[in-house]
């Protein structure tokens, strides 16, 4: 763990690094792991390097990919209208902390909302790249002297372990509001969806609030093309998941011989995507003295994203210690921002 001043805003911008060698150690035992099961599998976390996390911001340019515009919409709509809810359910100054923060791009609709309506604001961004961190943060501590930022580069269960164990930057005084925004939350399957956030809720105090994005249900004609867009911008950020073990885990996968696939599990109510071999082959993964066999055809699935409807946005909360207290939607009514309390 590290703290590094900036030149400049040497009192308003911290950086720690958690846990970066566990992570290190467990993507290598995730890969031997996801390759050797049956079916193949690896964690979406993965995607998420310095490349990958570049990758994703041009995948939510595309025109196929109408999440980022949807939530766009709901930020530029109502952000003063999620603050103003926020504030009224503490006497407290709020302090936004937010799992997978990217660029903040987004997240600045609130943060500006939230500092005309406080003057001051203390942000708590958490992001699994440190390099994706830090230039997005130079530049809002300059835009907003009112700003504080103390930036987590951890994936979400490290940094929520740490403040768990350290408490959360910036100690008492505050109401807590986490972030959890985009479609993030679809990643997780419903077991793991529950686990998350019982972990976000170990964080959190009564009256405190997680505020979640979530992807609606809708159908395939709209969904399958938000994952494999014409250009091949999201079929580049699926095999980088290869590319990254080639580079890390000195393995020899020919991305030629893997083709991107979406779909969408009806049944399920969730998209997939997979990369599907080719031909038969075998791949030799040096660093963990392992070669994996693929038959024709057979897949290695990356991904999932699970769409929701209120109803089971509701049990979520209610699985996990929070109530769903207010949704806001986008005028296609595609996308939701939820506001769960902690009770």
């Amino acid at each position: 763990m590290f703290g590094q001043a900036q030149p400049g805003h040497s009192t308003r911008f911290l950086m720690h690094q958690i846990a970066a060698r566990e992570q290190a150690r467990s993507f290598a035992e995730e890969v031997r792991r996801g390759l050797t099961s049956d079916p193949k599998a690896l964690p979406s976390k993965y995607f998420y390097d310095d490349l990958g996390s570049r990758l994703f911001e041009a995948i939510c340019c595309l025109p196929e990919y109408y999440l980022t515009r949807a939530e766009s919409e709901i930020l530029r709509t109502y952000a003063s209208e999620i603050t103003s809810e926020l504030a009224e359910n503490s006497h407290q100054p709020i302090r936004l902390i937010e799992l997978g923060s990217g660029n903040a791009e987004k997240t600045r609709y609130l943060i500006e909302a939230a500092i005309e309506r406080q003057s001051d604001l203390l942000y708590v961004p958490v992001d699994i790249s440190a390099k994706a961190l830090e230039p997005s943060f130079h530049s809002l501590v300059y835009e907003y002297p009112g700003l504080q930022i103390t930036a987590l580069a951890a994936d979400y269960f490290a940094a929520l372990d740490w403040m768990t164990a350290e408490g959360i930057p910036g100690g008492k005084g505050y109401s807590n509001v986490i972030l959890f925004l985009g479609s993030n939350i679809g990643n997780f399957d419903p077991a793991e969806s529950r686990a998350f956030l019982r972990e976000i809720r170990k964080v959190l105090g009564p009256g405190d609030a997680l505020l979640l994005g979530a992807d609606l249900k809708k159908g395939s004609e709209v969904l399958v093309p938000a994952y494999d867009d014409e250009l091949g911008v999201t079929a580049a950020f699926n095999r980088h998941l290869l590319v990254r073990i080639n580079r890390e885990l000195d393995a020899d996968f020919d991305l030629s011989k893997f083709e991107h696939m979406a779909m969408y599990n009806e049944a399920e109510s969730r998209v997939e995507a997979h990369l599907v071999s080719r031909e038969p082959q075998e791949v030799r993964i040096g660093a963990l003295n392992l070669t994996v066999r693929f038959d024709w055809r057979e897949s290695i699935h990356t991904e999932n994203s699970y769409k929701f409807d209120l109803e089971t946005l509701d049990q979520l909360g209610r699985d996990t210690g929070f109530s769903l207290t207010k949704t806001w939607y986008d005028q296609a009514r595609r996308f939701s921002f939820n506001l769960f309390l902690a009770s």
